[in-house]
C-alpha cells in the first residue's frame, strides 16, 4: 500500500471518489465534530491568516494579463486558479503574499528586472483598481490595519533573487516597490547560490556575492528566504545572518526521502536555533513521496501504453487511452491530515513556534491535497489540527504569529 497515512484502504477510495468530486473535499472523510467545525470556521475568520507564498501574478501574466479594468477583477471572483478575493474571504485568509516569481529562463537569458517590474506593478494596479477589497501590505501592522478594514492585504515576496543580478543597489529598489521577502534562488544556481534542484553546485552553497546580498538583505529589512536552495547554501546562510529566516513554501523531508527542495530535520532544527520559521507547502509532491511516486509511474506506465500503440500524444486518439487510464487509475492527492502531520513534525522537533502556511497556491498545479483545494479551504486544516489537541493560541501561531514575530525583528534590525 502506498499511503502512509491511516486507514489506507479507506483514504484510497475517498481519493478516488475526490479524483472526480472535488468540491466534496473534507467531509467525505472524516465525520465531522458540529462545535469543533464552528469552532475551526470562527478561529478562521478571527484569527489573521497569512500564507507565505500563492503564485496569482504569474498565473495572471501568462494568461495574457492586461492593464485594462475589464481584467482587475479577475482576482475578486473567478472560476480559475486557486486564490480570487470571494473564496480567500470565505476560508479567512487576510494576507497571501504575492509570488512575484522569477523562472530560471530569465537569469539566464536576460530581462529579469523587467518582468519582476512587471509583476509589482501589475499588483500595484489591482490594489489600485480594486482598493474597496486589496491593499498592499509591508509589514505586519499594515495588514493588522487592512484586516480591520475588511479588505485583503497583499504583500509580496520574490521568487528567485536574479533581479538583484550583481547590483546590490536592486535591493533597496525592489523594497521600495514592496518586497518584503526574497528567494535565494529557484530551480537552477544562480549569481547568489546553488539551488537544490541543480546538481551543478556552482558556488558549493553560497556565492561571494551571496554572502553580500543577504548582508544588504538585513540592512535594507528585507526577509531571508531559505526555499529552493540547497543544503549546503541553507548551513552557509544559517551561520551567517543575524536575523531569523523564513522557508516560505517548504515541507518536511521526512515524509519525502531523497526531495532536498524539503527541509530535513537537523535543518528544521537549526531553523529554530535560528529564530526562523518554516511554512508548509500544500503540493503533494511536497507532502507524501509515496502518493508522488505512485502518480509519477502511473504517468510513465500511460506514456509507455500511448507509444505502443504508436499515437501521437495529444492527438484524439491518445487523449482517449489517457481518459480511459485515468478512469482506471485516476490521480491520487494527499491530503489535509498530511499538511498537518508535517506540521506535527516541525512541532515535535522545533516547537509550535517556527511553524507557519505557504500553500504554494496557484503554483503547484493539480496537486493540491483534498480537504486544502483552494483559499477557501483553511478552516479544515484548522478544524483538523483541533482534533489533535492544538490551542487557539497554537493555531494564531501558525496562521500568522510565527511568521509576525520574525517579520518584524527583521524590521526593527
Amino acid at each position: 500500500m502506498f499511503l502512509k497515512s491511516q486507514n489506507s484502504f479507506l483514504h484510497l477510495c475517498i481519493l478516488g471518489i475526490f479524483y472526480i468530486l472535488p468540491s466534496l473535499a473534507f467531509c467525505q472523510f472524516n465525520p465531522e465534530n458540529a462545535a469543533l467545525r464552528e469552532k475551526a470556521l470562527l478561529l478562521s475568520q478571527r484569527f489573521i491568516i497569512t500564507d507565505g507564498h500563492v503564485d496569482l501574478p504569474y498565473r495572471l501574466k501568462i494568461k495574457n494579463f492586461r492593464f485594462e479594468k475589464e481584467f482587475s477583477g479577475i482576482p475578486v471572483s473567478s472560476d480559475e486558479g486557486d486564490f480570487d478575493y470571494v473564496r480567500a474571504k470565505e476560508g479567512g485568509l487576510d494576507a497571501p503574499f504575492m509570488s512575484i516569481y522569477i523562472p530560471a529562463y530569465y537569469q539566464e537569458n536576460g530581462g529579469a528586472v523587467a518582468l519582476a517590474d512587471s509583476l509589482i506593478n501589475m499588483i500595484s494596479f489591482i490594489a489600485s483598481e480594486k482598493k474597496e477589497y486589496f491593499e498592499i501590505a509591508t509589514s505586519p501592522d499594515d495588514i493588522i490595519r487592512i484586516k480591520n478594514q475588511g479588505k485583503i492585504a497583499l504583500p509580496m515576496g520574490m521568487e528567485n533573487g536574479a533581479p538583484v543580478g550583481e547590483d546590490l543597489n536592486m535591493i533597496s529598489y525592489f523594497k521600495n516597490k514592496g518586497i518584503s521577502y526574497i528567494t535565494l534562488t529557484h530551480s537552477k544556481d544562480n549569481s547568489i547560490c546553488d539551488s537544490s534542484y541543480d546538481t551543478t553546485r556552482t558556488w558549493k552553497g553560497l556565492s561571494p556575492y551571496g554572502y553580500q546580498v543577504i548582508d544588504e538583505m538585513m540592512k535594507n529589512k528585507v526577509m531571508i528566504d531559505i526555499s529552493h536552495v540547497s543544503d549546503s547554501t541553507f548551513y552557509q546562510v544559517i551561520r551567517h545572518v543575524k536575523v531569523p529566516v523564513i522557508a516560505s513554501h517548504s515541507s518536511c523531508r521526512y515524509y519525502t526521502p531523497g526531495f532536498e527542495r524539503n527541509m530535513n530535520d537537523d535543518m528544521i532544527l537549526k531553523l529554530k536555533e535560528n529564530g526562523g520559521v518554516i511554512m508548509i507547502n500544500f503540493g503533494t509532491t511536497f507532502l507524501d513521496s509515496e502518493v508522488d511516486t505512485y502518480n509519477r509511474n502511473k504517468k510513465v506506465e500511460l506514456d509507455s501504453i500511448i507509444q505502443s500503440k504508436n499515437l501521437t500524444p495529444g492527438s484524439p486518439e491518445a487523449k482517449e487511452v489517457e481518459e480511459s487510464f485515468k478512469k482506471t487509475f485516476p490521480r491520487l492527492f494527499a491530503d489535509v491530515h498530511r499538511v498537518a502531520d508535517h506540521i506535527d513534525r516541525v512541532v515535535s522537533i522545533a516547537g509550535i513556534d517556527h511553524v507557519g502556511l505557504g500553500s504554494d497556491y496557484d503554483g503547484v498545479g493539480d496537486s493540491l491535497p483534498v480537504g486544502l483545494k483552494d483559499v477557501s479551504d483553511y478552516p479544515n486544516l484548522i478544524y483538523v489540527l483541533l482534533e489533535r489537541g492544538y490551542t487557539e493560541n497554537d493555531i494564531e501561531k501558525i496562521c500568522s504569529g510565527n511568521l509576525f514575530r520574525v517579520w518584524n525583528k527583521v524590521l526593527k534590525y
